[in-house]
């Protein structure tokens, strides 16, 4: 699967506006921007297992496609959704409990390198890793 394995941030386009749309205070969105974040993706089927490990935690994430789940980002934002697979394309479409707002988020491989895009309220962002 293309998705398994580590993977280490390795640069961010556009990821501090879209903290800020997000509605991520300055200081978090600092601290954010630098966060060295490490995922770790293990792929069987339609499940997956997701590790994330950055300076602010360490969150386990398990999810099968198509059945919607929670999670809580860094700065405390809860969301509910699922990620589906669209060709070799995995599109997370989630709902932001606190205002209803939706969140969609792309994971896909690119030569050789992740490349995760968010896109809220119209400002994208991409953040890209290297295999670690």
């Amino acid at each position: 699967m293309a998705f398994n394995g580590t993977w280490k941030i390795e640069r961010n386009e556009n990821y501090e506006k879209f903290m800020e749309v997000m509605g991520v205070n300055i200081m978090k969105r600092k601290l954010g921007a630098h966060d060295n974040l490490k995922i770790t993706i293990q792929q069987d089927g339609n499940k997956f297992i997701v590790k994330e490990s950055s300076n602010f935690r360490t969150v386990d994430i398990e999810f099968t496609l198509g059945v919607n789940f929670e999670y809580s980002l860094a700065d405390g934002t809860e969301l509910t959704g699922s990620w589906n697979m669209e060709g070799n394309k995995l599109v997370g479409t989630f709902t932001r409990k606190d205002n209803g707002k939706v969140l969609t988020a792309y994971r896909e491989i690119v030569g050789d390198e992740l490349v995760q895009t968010y896109v809220y309220e119209g400002v994208e962002a991409k953040r890209i890793f290297k295999r670690g």
